[in-house]
């Protein structure tokens, strides 16, 4: 599962709002603090580059199904017409999991009939996609 922004944010605050109990103090405070503050980034990231990167991905994904269709079938069309109603994160993460379930099934028929090419460009496609999606972690501080 992949945690959702609100979810995330949400735990953060559910964190930092209850109190801890006295005997976790010190250095599990610390590292607990530390981690929230990790999430924190990660989510701050996500907001600025989330959308964009998913708006992205859903017409890069559908594009890739669509030029398919021709050759692999018909379904790759129709799942490449799956576009988001409206621009909210929920929304688009459900098309976007659509057009992977979609992306997944094509790769597999892609492999099953060796088009070396095809497979090529879908794998091209994956790693455009992590890099879209890719969150920055802090450097470690000098011990």
């Amino acid at each position: 599962m992949t945690p959702a922004l609100p979810d995330i944010l949400r735990g953060n605050f559910l964190s930092l709002a209850v109190p801890a109990p006295p005997e976790s103090q010190g250095e599990f405070m610390t590292g607990r603090i530390g981690v929230i503050a990790l999430l924190s980034l990660l989510a701050a990231q996500e907001v600025e580059r989330g959308h964009p990167a998913r708006a992205w991905e859903n017409d890069a994904i559908a594009a890739v199904l669509a030029e398919a269709a021709e050759v692999y079938g018909a379904q790759y069309a129709d799942a490449a017409d799956i576009v988001a109603a409206d621009l909210s994160l929920e929304t688009l993460d459900r098309a976007n999991a659509a057009l992977r379930r979609a992306l997944i099934a094509l790769h597999e028929a892609v492999e099953a009939a060796r088009d070396l090419p095809r497979h090529r460009a879908i794998v091209a496609l994956y790693g455009e996609m992590a890099e879209a999606r890719r969150l920055d972690l802090p450097p470690l501080p000098a011990r």
